[in-house]
C-alpha cells in the first residue's frame, strides 16, 4: 500500500442493527444482551494492533429505549441517524481507505458506499459471512444487520439508503463462507440478484476461486467484510451465529492475505463482535460490593 494513502481506522459500536436478545441466553439481562456488539467494537479496537492512522469514533446511543419496528425495520431511526454521522464524518475527512470495527453486520453500509462512490465500478466487494445479508424490509426478520449487503447494493428502506452516497452492483460482489441463507427467500433472492458465492469448502487452505473472481470482475480495488460468524464455533465463537462447519481463523486470514496480494484493499470491516466472556464478567463487576 503506497504511503501517501490516507487511511482511517472507524469505531462503529452500532448495535441497534440487531435483535439478537434469544441467541445469547446466558447474559442474563437482555438490555446488555442487546448492546454486546457496542462492547465487541471498543474490544475490538482495543484488542487491534497499534496504529498511526487518524481514529474516528461514530457517535452511537447506548442508552435502551422502547424498541420499535418501523417501516419494517428495528429501531430504524436510531440507524438512520447514526448512518447519516458516519458518513458525514468520512465526507470530512475524505480517507481512500477505511478500516472498520463493528459493531453489527451494518456498519459496512456507510464505509462501503462512501468507498464505492470514490472508486465507482473499480471497487469489487468480497463479503466473508456466515449469511447472506440480503434481507429487506418486511421480510420475516426486521434486524438490519441481516440487511447489511441489500443496503450496499441500494436494496432496502428509503430513509437509510438516503445517507448512503453510492451502490455497489450485484456483480461486483461476492459472499464466501456462506452456509446459511435462514429462510428460502433469501436464496430465491441471491438468484435473482446474481450474487456469487462461495462456501467454506471451496476456499478452505486455497483462495483461487476468489482471485480467479476478482480476475473476472475487472475490479483493482477491494472491500473486505469480515463476520466474524463466518468462523466454525469448533474453532472460535466470536459472534451471535454459531452455525457449524464455518472457516477457521488460520483459513480466514490466508484468504485476506492472498485478497491483499492480488488486489489494493481499501475497506476492511471486522463485525459482529459478541464478548459473551466480556458482558458477564462486567455484570460480575456490578454486582460485587463496593468499597469506594
Amino acid at each position: 500500500m503506497e504511503n501517501e494513502k490516507r487511511t482511517v481506522r472507524l469505531i462503529y459500536p452500532q448495535w441497534q442493527g440487531g435483535d439478537i436478545v434469544r441467541w445469547v441466553p446466558e447474559i442474563r439481562n437482555p438490555d446488555d444482551a442487546a448492546r454486546g456488539y457496542f462492547l465487541g467494537a471498543q474490544l475490538l479496537a482495543f484488542l487491534a494492533p497499534h496504529s498511526s492512522v487518524q481514529t474516528l469514533t461514530v457517535p452511537v446511543a447506548d442508552g435502551i429505549a422502547e424498541r420499535r419496528v418501523t417501516d419494517g425495520v428495528l429501531d430504524r431511526d436510531a440507524i438512520v441517524a447514526q448512518t447519516r454521522a458516519a458518513v458525514s464524518m468520512l465526507r470530512a475527512g475524505d480517507p481512500d481507505r477505511i478500516v472498520t470495527f463493528g459493531g453489527d453486520c451494518s456498519v459496512s453500509a456507510a464505509p462501503f458506499a462512501f468507498l464505492a462512490g470514490k472508486y465507482g465500478d473499480d471497487a469489487a466487494v468480497i463479503w466473508i459471512d456466515a449469511h447472506p445479508d440480503i434481507t429487506l424490509p418486511g421480510d420475516a426478520y426486521s434486524g438490519y444487520h441481516a440487511m447489511a449487503l441489500a443496503a450496499c447494493m441500494g436494496l432496502g428502506d428509503a430513509k437509510i439508503l438516503a445517507e448512503l452516497p453510492a451502490r455497489i452492483d450485484p456483480s461486483r460482489v461476492l459472499l464466501v463462507g456462506l452456509r446459511d441463507w435462514e429462510r428460502d427467500e433469501i436464496r430465491a433472492r441471491q438468484r435473482e440478484l446474481g450474487i456469487a458465492h462461495l462456501a467454506p469448502q471451496d476456499v478452505a487452505g486455497d483462495s483461487r476461486a476468489v482471485v480467479e473472481w476478482l480476475e473476472g470482475c475487472g475490479a483493482s480495488k477491494v472491500l473486505i467484510h469480515f463476520d466474524l460468524d463466518v468462523l466454525d464455533p469448533a474453532d472460535l465463537v466470536a459472534a451471535v451465529g454459531v452455525v457449524p462447519d464455518g472457516m477457521t481463523v488460520d483459513q480466514v486470514v490466508q484468504l485476506i492475505g492472498d485478497i491483499a496480494r492480488a488486489r489494493e484493499v481499501v475497506g476492511l470491516t471486522v463485525a459482529e463482535p459478541m464478548p459473551r466472556t466480556a458482558v458477564r464478567i462486567r455484570d460480575m463487576l456490578k454486582r460485587l460490593p463496593s468499597l469506594e
